[in-house]
């Protein structure tokens, strides 16, 4: 299970890096997405048992899904493009 988290870490870095790539506007997107690399590199390394993967993994997951709802329904406004 500590290599998926370092597989994890693999994919966002690559995020970050087209982020990065991507222009002036993505740049907070990127340094979320290499947070994210941290994260799960970090994580990748502790040894820690299959169990608390899991544990943490479904609370990465709750926090995500919690953070996306509430930007797609308060900050992202119908029909105004950018």
């Amino acid at each position: 299970m500590d290599r998926m988290f370092r597989v994890l870490s693999f994919w966002t870095a690559i995020f970050s890096v087209m982020f990065f790539v991507g222009g002036e506007e993505l740049n907070v997107l990127a340094l979320l997405f290499l947070a994210q690399t941290g994260f799960f590199l970090l994580l990748g390394y502790l040894r820690l048992s299959e169990r608390m993967y899991m544990y943490i993994f479904g609370a990465y997951l709750t926090i995500f899904f919690v953070g996306f709802t509430y930007y797609t329904t308060f900050h992202m406004t119908p029909g105004v493009s950018h």
